[in-house]
């Protein structure tokens, strides 16, 4: 009994005593409980009860919903971004240590809101996978796919509830630059075929990713070394080395993506499809699609076959190529 009023103790000092009291009062800040549930429900309906509902139904057509979807992230992405540059890393911060302003200034608490937002756009990460679902695309929703997005939120709660600015903010700061560039390649990638051939540049997010992760390792790995503004170096252990979890999983993805030799067939299916061949196989999701209908005796064309594929699947295969939750990983 004393062991378990000793563990209650001291876990009411972390959450009362030396958390920011700026934040306690904030929703979902009281406890990192909630958060967790939430996550571990989001595990559950991609893993589990989405596929089940899903399974005597025709895959959804998004289409225009991905493009909407992914226009509001860009536009999210610019206001974080905007937010953490105005209220802290063009306003003063020091690249070297800079501590947390637990002050109720106007610019401390700025940089508070923004961080806590910068939380809430986690949960708003989760609509990348029930579309998923929603589409039947269950090869994206691999395991390390829903670890990475459902292990996030509960990751930068710990932040907003302890540290929300100083010098961890820089991950931040990166972080939804490199989600601004992202989301308008995914947002131009499902506007279909007409665009897609001026997206050469898709390997380069991963690369933009890799190098984000190296910036937030030396960053954070700093204070290991000297830490003149006794910036919490729990935290600083704590990023570090998320950054380097995340650096080798996009570096491995990389190279399997883009360095490894891929099969002959793959290779002759991109140069058939390049050469404008019509002939590819055809894309089950928009067969069994309410738009297939329309064509006679209920058959789609074999155009509108191969468009679909390019919309559809070269859609989820853009995501698959520079986005590490996507591929085991």
């Amino acid at each position: 009994m004393d062991l378990i009023n000793g563990v209650y103790g001291g876990w009411r000092y972390l959450m009362d005593e030396l958390s920011d009291p700026r934040t306690n009062e904030w929703p979902l800040m009281s406890s990192p409980f909630p958060t967790i549930a939430i996550s571990l429900t989001y595990a559950y309906i991609v893993k589990v009860l989405g596929p089940r509902l899903m399974e005597n139904r025709k895959p959804f057509e998004l289409r225009k919903v991905l493009i909407v979807y992914n226009a509001i992230q860009v536009a999210f992405s610019i206001w974080l971004f905007y937010e953490a540059c105005v209220a802290g890393w063009t306003a003063g911060y020091s690249l070297r240590c800079q501590p947390v302003d637990y002050s109720r200034s106007e610019m401390g608490l700025r940089m508070a809101r923004g961080c806590w937002w910068y939380y809430f756009s986690k949960f708003t990460e989760f609509f990348d996978t029930f579309f998923f679902v929603m589409r039947k695309r269950y090869d994206q929703v691999s395991t390390l796919h829903v670890i990475h997005h459902g292990i996030m939120p509960v990751s930068v709660w710990w932040g907003v509830k302890f540290t929300p600015g100083g010098h961890s903010s820089f991950f931040g700061l990166l972080n939804t630059f490199v989600h601004i560039i992202m989301y308008a390649y995914y947002m131009l990638a499902a506007m279909g075929p007409k665009v897609q051939k001026y997206l050469w540049w898709k390997k380069y997010l991963t690369v933009l990713q890799m190098i984000q992760f190296v910036m937030v390792m030396l960053h954070a790995f700093q204070l290991l070394i000297w830490n003149p503004c006794n910036y919490p170096i729990a935290f600083a252990y704590f990023i570090g080395a998320h950054a380097v979890m995340f650096y080798f999983l996009f570096s491995n993805f990389y190279k399997k993506a883009y360095t490894q030799r891929k099969p002959k067939k793959d290779k002759d299916d991109k140069l058939a499809l390049s050469n404008g061949n019509l002939e590819s196989e055809p894309n089950k999701n928009i067969e069994s699609s309410p738009i297939s209908s329309s064509f006679p005796n209920g058959k789609s064309s074999s155009f509108y076959q191969a468009v679909g594929k390019t919309v559809e699947d070269s859609y989820s295969a853009t995501r698959h190529r520079v986005y590490v939750g996507s591929v085991n990983n």
